[in-house]
């Protein structure tokens, strides 16, 4: 085999020798290749091998396991949380259980830690907030006297009263149950509904709570705190509610009462009515007594004005002294039932519509029949009455009346009523009235022309 080899410069040291090596001696082709002697040293470079990553591969098992392990984990955690819930639940299950047994093995004689009070728990709550108020007279010369009953509705001092307690007075003074008498100030009064505000100057005074009257329901049992005769101080009498919506005369003045067999006479005037929550639902006004014509003595007649009446009454008296409640500027009477029997709905008569207020301004005249206000039913004066208090003045209401055979749909905005004073307009002047001897009932029946059983102005 032939071998050539080439000559080359000392810049080709490290290049390989040309070699003609073949298996065929006529082989035209050359190649270069490795001499034996540069074989050991002049190796061409082997192909590198993959490189292994031990590090990585386990990484990745790592958190493989990792993530397995904490799945396992959630699912583990998950099962328990569930079993914990229903172990939960079968306990509280358990323990409902053994309460209403012990509740139900528990004395008789155990009273519930809330609910209704005895009439001398109630009596221990707000003796302290009941006062008694006297009133003094003078008048050509003559002085006169008269004691009635009140209670203290906030810590600062203010005290609620019948307003013909206080009526005309030129001196009012307060008496707590047990402490010395505090000279009191006329804040306000109304007396179409009579009631009237009083404030003395005092810290910290027991005071009561006030309830809803609405909620009262007949055969309901009622707490009476006063001064009856003017001498018996914090006198407690109980009874229960007797009726609801008594439509009652007090001295000229028409008003809607709850009526109660609670003992109530002279002195327990604006006192208060409790419920056996401990909450005043009612200030004692009235009582009938005497005999009726077939000499029948009339007994267990009281009546309270409901509190759920006077509440914005009082804010009112509180905020500006006089009640700003709306007003319509009518004279009205109620509807007899015997005009009823002629066609005449049942309803708030219009006597008279007076100049400069809301109602003549807004087409009610004289003769017309209130039936409805606001979309409230209106079937007497007194209804009329209560229906107001649901508004303020300013507020635009619809009015429907009867007149002349048909309905009339009105809007009428309504008015402030005035401030009670000596130049207050004719409206406020009330007629006089004829009560028969069972009381609330009027006279005044000659004819088809005499519709209406009572006559009272409207504010």
């Amino acid at each position: 085999m032939d071998t050539y080899e080439n000559e080359y410069t000392p810049e080709q040291e490290n290049t390989p020798k040309l070699t003609k090596k073949s298996p065929f001696a006529d082989s035209p082709y050359e190649t270069y290749y490795i001499s034996a002697d540069q074989e050991e040293t002049e190796q061409p470079a082997a192909p590198k091998p993959r490189r292994k990553r031990p590090l990585l591969v386990a990484l990745v098992i790592v958190l493989c396991c990792a993530a397995t392990a904490v799945g396992v984990s959630c699912i583990w955690q998950n099962q328990m949380t569930k079993m914990e819930q229903a172990m939960s639940e079968k306990f509280a299950a358990l323990e409902q259980l053994y309460k209403e047994n012990q509740a139900q093995s528990a004395p008789s004689q155990q009273l519930p830690s809330q609910g209704p009070m005895t009439p001398g728990q109630v009596y221990a709550k707000n003796v302290n907030a009941v006062v008694a108020v006297k009133s003094y007279v003078q008048s050509n010369g003559s002085y006169g006297e008269g004691v009635g009953s009140g209670f203290v509705i906030s810590a600062d001092g203010y005290v609620v009263t019948n307003y013909h307690v206080i009526e005309k007075a030129t001196q009012v003074e307060v008496i707590p149950h047990g402490g010395e008498t505090m000279k009191a100030k006329v804040v306000g009064a109304d007396s179409s509904n009579d009631v009237a505000l009083l404030k003395v100057e005092g810290e910290n005074m027991p005071y009561v709570t006030l309830g809803s009257s609405d909620k009262l329901l007949v055969g309901d049992q009622v707490a009476a705190i006063g001064t009856p005769l003017g001498e018996l101080t914090a006198t407690l009498t109980v009874g229960y509610v007797s009726a609801k919506d008594r439509i009652v005369n007090t001295d000229g003045t028409v008003i809607n009462m709850l009526q109660t067999d609670a003992a109530i006479n002279a002195g327990n005037s604006g006192g208060p009515l409790f419920n056996m929550n401990g909450e005043v639902i009612g200030i004692t006004t009235a009582k009938y007594s005497g005999n009726t014509n077939s000499g029948a003595t009339i007994e267990g007649l009281g009546f309270a004005i409901p509190m759920d009446d006077v509440v914005g009454i009082l804010t009112d008296l509180k905020t500006y002294g006089y009640v700003t409640g709306a007003y319509l500027g009518v004279y009205v009477r109620d509807v007899d039932a015997s005009a009823q029997s002629y066609g005449l709905p049942a309803g708030a008569y219009i006597e008279e519509a007076i100049d400069g207020y809301c109602a003549k301004a807004g087409g009610i005249k004289t003769g017309d029949i209130i039936v409805n206000l606001g979309g409230y039913d209106v079937d007497s004066v007194t209804t009329l009455t209560r229906v107001l208090r649901r508004f303020k003045a300013g507020d635009t209401v619809s009015v429907t009346v009867y007149r002349g055979g048909k309905q009339v749909y009105l809007d009428v905005t309504l008015d402030e009523k005035p401030a009670q004073t000596e130049d207050t307009p004719t409206q406020e002047q009330e007629p006089t009235q004829n009560e028969d001897s069972n009381g609330g009932n009027y006279d005044g029946w000659n004819g088809f022309e005499d519709w209406f059983d009572f006559f009272t102005p409207f504010f």
